[in-house]
């Protein structure tokens, strides 16, 4: 694990300097919508915690001592989570005054980087991939830059990539038009800071489209590094569900979690019924004959006496009136679905009410 002693030709152990991360949260999370009206993306609750608290202890088990951050959206609802925490790593804000994208906004954070290697995750990726393992690899091979990559069995929403036999990365295709399986960038990068030599600073530049493909073109030592660990991007209601069952199933390694997931301050009527694949988040509540399955409540919500819900998102305060029958919804912090309605699929806004 990086942060062990390195011997160096003179048989003197020499500390290894200290390993940093670039973690990128600052998308709005527009198809998360309308969760993210009030909450962004990576401060959403997987399970017990945000979802950038797994990132960030992910980081920390790995030996990662600083994170540096920074998003231009809803800036002001990271700080107190971030001032909360207690163990490592511990993490450094830098102020993004207008969206830069990826990689405009790692050039923006070179500063705190610093002169050497280091990882690259995006804020909206689950995985228990072994950053160690992977940083070994990179060193192994003098490499500039080393991205994950991930097999999925239909490719078209990603693109993919070619490797030779070494696992230097050739290039980075075309979103196939078939659905066929490959491997796809996974989203995690260990870095060299010469990577964005050349790149301007303060402006918008993406890493996929702009700084793979010019280095990749250049001839340096770009390579992939393929891994069989899980990986989910949480950008859709349907996925981050997925990644919460996935969690409570343990499919994560280093998570463990009963399931149904009931917070020691929900509150659920003796005559409710919860699924297995189920999380209540603080002061939720589930009142008499409400009926809860494959669902997420988040701090406050509610789910009224003789409510059925099912395969749903309900955002903080949110609340599902007496006898709704409520399938595949996400509601927005402090909305509500009104009593004896049938909602399939309802997005509602934050602070709205459904009209049927």
């Amino acid at each position: 694990m990086d942060g062990a002693p390195a011997p160096r030709g003179d048989g003197v152990v020499a500390p290894r300097r200290t390993m940093k991360a670039v973690v990128l949260v600052g998308g709005e999370g527009t198809r998360l919508r309308p969760l993210t009206e009030t909450i962004p993306k990576p401060l959403i609750p997987l399970v017990d915690r945000p979802f950038l608290g797994h990132v960030l202890d992910h980081l920390g088990a790995h030996g990662v001592a600083e994170v540096i951050l920074s998003s231009p959206y809803l800036e002001e609802t990271f700080h107190p989570f971030l001032a909360s925490r207690t163990r490592p790593p511990a993490t450094v804000w830098v102020t993004e005054e207008s969206p830069l994208d990826t990689a405009g906004a790692i050039i923006n954070a070179l500063d705190q980087v610093g002169p050497d290697a280091f990882f690259v995750l995006n804020g909206d990726i689950l995985t228990d991939l072994d950053l160690t393992a992977m940083l070994a690899f990179h060193r192994e091979r003098s490499a500039e830059a080393t991205i994950s990559l991930h097999q999925v069995r239909d490719a078209r929403p990603f693109g993919l990539v070619s490797l030779e036999d070494d696992r230097r990365l050739l290039a980075f295709r075309e979103k196939p038009t078939e659905e066929i399986p490959g491997l796809i960038n996974a989203g995690t990068y260990v870095l060299e800071p010469s990577v964005f030599d050349g790149f301007p600073r303060g402006v918008r530049v993406n890493i996929e489209r702009e700084v793979f493909p010019k280095v990749i073109e250049q001839g340096r030592a770009v390579f992939g590094y393929p891994s069989n660990a899980y990986w989910m991007d949480l950008g859709t209601p349907e996925k981050y569900l997925r990644a919460t069952f996935d969690a409570l199933e343990g499919r994560l390694h280093g998570l463990d979690y009963l399931a149904p997931h009931v917070d020691l301050a929900a509150e659920v009527s003796l005559s409710a019924h919860l699924g297995a694949w189920v999380v209540l988040g603080p002061n939720s509540a589930v009142l008499p004959d409400a009926e809860v399955e494959d669902s997420v409540l988040l701090a406050g919500a509610v789910v009224d006496a003789g409510a059925k819900v099912r395969d749903s998102i309900l955002g903080p305060g949110a609340r599902v009136g007496r006898r709704a029958i409520v399938s595949g919804a996400v509601v927005g912090e402090g909305g509500s679905i009104p009593p004896d309605s049938i909602s399939q699929g309802a997005r509602v806004s934050a602070g709205a009410t459904y009209e049927p």
